[in-house]
Order: structure tokens, then C-alpha cells, then sequence
């Protein structure tokens, strides 16, 4: 081999490997994939998320995030747990109980964006009712699937109640604000945010509602996470990582201008309300994401003693066959420094 043909190989090689390294940086490059599932329809509460979707948060990351509307919680967990969507929004207590049900399922919550259960005993003045021994002897009527109906025996346990302090009537979840405003029963369970806008779309005056909040009474379980499957979190952890960093941010937004935030719900779904979900959001954020412990500990993070004694408590409450590890529902390794997560 000649010198100059020496040369020429040696600068074909370098030529061939800065191709191939362009080529793997550009491949590098391409944004991943999230599909991520909501809990429910495109309301007030998924503001954030929609928002650091069309502000391009998401993109920053390197992440092309399609998001869907849900139809429960329990429905979000199952999107994950097949696989059909890397991530979701769900209550966390749907996650310990898929886990108590299905163990090895790994699905774990990454950002604790409900600190507590938005769950409450909604009722109307002229029941009598306005604290938790009031509600001996009264009919209260959920879906059999409804948190607050399924986390009835915590609410009573820490209030001194016997279980059949309350009957229970179960009707479908669309009708059961409507039978609470005719006064066919006495009271209802679902997410405070959502029962009380819908008595007022009802003619039910926002003076005459009584609501039992369950974190106001002694109930510890935390409310909604975001979720990831196993898989992505092993495959993906820097892809998880950047989509809470993504969801922090739009958080923080949402929680300086609700208003604003808002109008990115309206883009995706321009049939709403906009008045209605400015306040259901609002009272989201003020009742169960701005909480004195996520002023101590920042959005999105845990105390681990509480998530330990709310695991339990779902157990029971529940009739689970099997207590999960509340380490392995829930870990903190990618949420954004405490400082980014600061309430102010």
C-alpha cells in the first residue's frame, strides 16, 4: 500500500465515522414518544398537563407527548399496566389496589400531583347534617366503584362511626347529583370539585351544600399521581424524568394563573365551560395540590410515614388481599430539585 493511498483510507474512515456519529446524534435526537392517559374527560384539572403540552414544555424535553381523556382511574391504571400507554394520570389508591389484586404489575407514581383525596360526603343543609355523627341513620348514594363510597370504613374508623352507620344506595355516577337535589336521598360521595359544580348546574345554591371533606376528617390517603409502567421507567427513566420537569413547570403556571391555564383545556375540548372549569380548578389546586404538607415538602413529593399509613389504611378500607409496599407504589428519584418545586 502505497503512502498516498494510505492516507486516502485513513480519511475515508474518519469521513465514514463522522457520518455514522451525525447519524446516531441525529437519531438521538428524535423526540420520545409518551402516549399518556388522563383520568378523565378534558376538564379544569388537566389544565396543566395540556399546558405544558401546547407551550412546547413537553417538546423541550425531547418528548412528543400525545395526551387522551380517560374514563376513571381505574381505567387509567389498566392503560398502563397493559402497556397501552407509557404513562397516566390516576388515583393513587387505584394503584394500590391493582397492585393488591395483581401483584408485580411495578406500576409506580413519579409526582404526587393530588397531596390529598379529593373525596367528600356532599350533602344539603336541610339534612341536619353538618358534621360526621349527623350522618347516623342517613342514605348516601355513589357508584359502587366511587372512592368515596369504597373509602367509606376509613372515613367512619376516624370519626368514631360504625360501618352501617349509612346506607348505601347505588345508583350510576351521572344521575346521583340529580337525586341528591330532588332530596331522593339524603347525601352523596364523589370528588368535592366535581359534586358540588354539579349541584349548582343543578339550581342548588353554592349557601345551601354541606360538604365532609375526607382530608378535613382524619382520612390520610393521597389523591391523584402521575404513573408510569414499568417498562418506560426502565427503558426511558430520563424521558420520565423530563416529563415531570415538563408537568412541574405548567403546574406552577396553573397554580400563578388559573385563567390563563384554562384556555388550553378550551383549545382541546372548545365545548366547555369556561367559567365552570376555571372553578373547578380552582378548587382543585386550593383543596387538594397546595396543602400545608406540600409547603413543607414541595409539589409532588410524599412523606413516606404518611404514604405508609395511607397504603394500610387502603387495605382495610378496602378488603385488599395484600398490604403492597408503599416504597415500590411510589418513588421520588425523578422529581425536579425541592427548590423548583417550592409553593409560594
Amino acid at each position: 500500500m502505497t503512502r498516498k493511498t494510505s492516507i486516502s483510507r485513513r480519511l475515508f474512515l474518519c469521513a465514514a465515522t463522522a457520518l455514522a456519529f451525525a447519524g446516531g446524534a441525529a437519531h438521538a435526537a428524535d423526540p420520545v414518544k409518551i402516549k399518556f392517559t388522563l383520568d378523565w374527560r378534558f376538564e379544569g384539572p388537566a389544565a396543566p398537563f395540556l399546558l405544558a403540552k401546547a407551550k412546547n414544555y413537553f417538546a423541550a424535553e425531547g418528548l412528543d407527548v400525545e395526551i387522551d381523556a380517560g374514563n376513571g382511574s381505574a381505567g387509567a391504571v389498566t392503560r398502563v399496566a397493559t402497556g397501552a400507554y407509557e404513562m397516566g394520570f390516576a388515583d393513587f389508591n387505584s394503584l394500590i389496589e391493582q397492585e393488591a389484586k395483581t401483584p408485580g404489575t411495578k406500576i409506580q407514581g413519579v409526582y404526587m400531583v393530588y397531596n390529598s383525596t379529593p373525596a367528600a360526603i356532599v350533602l344539603l343543609k336541610k339534612s341536619g347534617v353538618s358534621k360526621p355523627a349527623d350522618l347516623v341513620g342517613k342514605t348516601l348514594a355513589a357508584p359502587v366503584f366511587d372512592g368515596g363510597r369504597k373509602a367509606w370504613p376509613a372515613f367512619a374508623k376516624a370519626n368514631g362511626l360504625a360501618l352501617d352507620a349509612v346506607k348505601w344506595q347505588t345508583v350510576e355516577p351521572a344521575i346521583r347529583e340529580t337525586l341528591l337535589a330532588r332530596g331522593d336521598v339524603d347525601g352523596i360521595t364523589g370528588f368535592y370539585f366535581t359534586s358540588v359544580l354539579n349541584l349548582e348546574a343543578r339550581g342548588v345554591k353554592t349557601e345551601d351544600i354541606v360538604a365532609l371533606k375526607y382530608p378535613d376528617h382524619g382520612v390520610e390517603f393521597y389523591g391523584n399521581a402521575i404513573i408510569a409502567s414499568p417498562k418506560f421507567l426502565a427503558e426511558k427513566p430520563q424521558a420520565v424524568a423530563g416529563f415531570v420537569r415538563a408537568f412541574n413547570k405548567a403546574l406552577k403556571e396553573t397554580l400563578a394563573n388559573p385563567e390563563a391555564a384554562v384556555a388550553y383545556v378550551k383549545e382541546r375540548d372548545p365545548l366547555i365551560n369556561v367559567a365552570l372549569e376555571t372553578r373547578r380548578l380552582k378548587m382543585a389546586m386550593d383543596m387538594v395540590v397546595v396543602t400545608p404538607e406540600t409547603a413543607r415538602l414541595g409539589l409532588g413529593a410524599v412523606d413516606e410515614a404518611r404514604l405508609k399509613r395511607s397504603v394500610a389504611d387502603v387495605v382495610a378500607a378496602f378488603g385488599l388481599p395484600a398490604t403492597p409496599d408503599a416504597g415500590a407504589l411510589f418513588t421520588s428519584a425523578y422529581l425536579p430539585p425541592a427548590a423548583d418545586r417550592a409553593v409560594k
